[in-house]
């Protein structure tokens, strides 16, 4: 008897999901988020009311792929529901760092003082805004903001000095 790995994803009211062969298209209030499906054996379904992904292979790496599937699945539909945010604060002891937001990319000067300033890619569909020392990354999809801001945080890495002295930077804080 054949027992398969099955996970379905309820679908919340506000919500559309549309499968065009193994591309998944998750439309929101928020925005619309599409992303494309495909492992041997693995089918991923938009039944009345739910998103069912499932396989009839009992093997570990398919189990893992089924959740792994449900998870992008359920961050998508949260990401056009609700969105994401990141919260970061900016910390410095010794410069004052400047920030500001061009071009597609923040912008960090005076980070301990070094004269060329710092850059960090923002990804696509991802909105960062500087608030003081807080900077705000949101977006509706969670990859992107949370690449954006670990782009941000990864920025302003210090290296050939002691960390334990040298605290400055811009950190995560909050993520929502």
């Amino acid at each position: 008897m054949a027992t398969e790995i099955r996970r379905s994803i309820p679908i919340p009211e506000g919500v559309e999901v549309v499968k065009e062969g193994n591309r998944l298209i998750v439309k929101g209030e928020l925005g619309i988020l599409e992303r494309e499906f495909t492992y041997p054996s693995i089918t991923v379904e938009v039944q009345e009311g739910v998103v069912v992904v499932d396989t009839l292979v009992k093997r570990r790496i398919y189990k893992a792929m089924v959740g792994t599937f449900a998870s992008h699945i359920k961050n998508m539909i949260e990401g056009v529901s609700k969105g994401y945010k990141y919260e970061l604060k900016m910390v410095y002891s010794h410069f004052p760092i400047q920030l500001s937001v061009e071009d597609g990319r923040v912008v960090i000067k005076n980070f301990l003082g070094e004269r060329s300033p710092r850059y960090a890619p923002i990804v696509e569909g991802t909105k960062v805004e500087v608030d003081g020392n807080r900077i705000i990354v949101s977006g509706i999809n969670k990859e992107h903001v949370g690449q954006t801001a670990a782009n941000i945080e990864q920025a302003t890495r210090i290296k050939r000095l002691d960390p334990r002295v040298f605290q400055d930077g811009i950190y995560i804080v909050a993520k929502g």
